[in-house]
């Protein structure tokens, strides 16, 4: 798959790959919306592998217009909204939501860069506000799927289960098996009553500083082709 990406500012990085190969281990299928889609990776590359109806939203235009071509440029439909999301207004109903959010504390040093800054600042979508517009379109079993920094487990815990969207599978990422993990990935499901199973360790790297195979894997599995250009 061919994607553009704007020559400077945010490009989506390997937390996506992963966050789009985890996401696929649940076979999406109806309604997909991807919050905070950026270039739109992880929504193209789910559009290509499974029978969905796409919409995607972003606060930023410029990511949006590229989201836009990308799909038009690997001929996929989509439904796209410009906006924040948390005030997103829609008769839509989901039966997935999938996002990489902004999920950097405001307390650490920020990137004076504006596209850089929303895309990676939680201030620019705050983690309940974020969960409490979920719960209003995700359909009564959907499932919201999604990325966030490891510290923030206890905060994401508590506010999904505020609002009753029950995380089923939790994984965690970790650079190196003896690193602490910088990344979570979790699966939750509305109104679920299961267990939450946490997974085995999503290990990036090895001793020799090469992908191990679940992290290969996941990059041979989406096989994308980044493209530098400005439009």
């Amino acid at each position: 798959m061919f994607l553009y990406q704007p020559t400077s500012g945010y490009c989506y990085n390997s937390d996506s790959i992963f966050l789009y190969a985890f996401i696929s281990t649940f076979k999406p299928k109806g309604n997909v919306l991807d919050v905070g889609c950026g270039v739109g990776i992880i929504s193209l590359l789910l559009s290509r592998d499974f029978n969905i109806n796409t919409s995607i939203i972003d606060k930023q235009e410029v990511m949006l217009n590229y989201a836009k071509h990308n799909y038009a440029l690997n001929n996929l439909n989509v439904k796209s909204h410009l906006g924040d999301f948390t005030t997103l207004k829609t008769e839509d109903r989901f039966d997935y939501i999938v996002s990489n959010p902004p999920f950097y504390d405001a307390a650490v040093k920020q990137s004076s860069d504006t596209h850089l800054n929303i895309a990676r600042y939680a201030q620019h979508l705050p983690i309940e506000n974020f969960i409490k517009q979920v719960k209003s379109v995700l359909k009564p079993k959907g499932w919201f799927i999604f990325c966030y920094d490891a510290k923030q487990i206890d905060i994401l815990l508590l506010v999904l289960k505020q609002y009753a969207i029950n995380p089923e599978q939790i994984q965690f990422v970790y650079p190196k098996i003896d690193r602490e993990s910088k990344l979570v990935m979790i699966a939750a499901r509305n109104n679920s009553k299961s267990m939450t199973k946490v997974l085995p360790p999503f290990v990036v790297f090895n001793d020799n500083n090469t992908y191990r195979a679940q992290a290969q894997q996941a990059f041979e599995k989406a096989n994308t082709n980044s493209i530098k250009g400005d439009f």
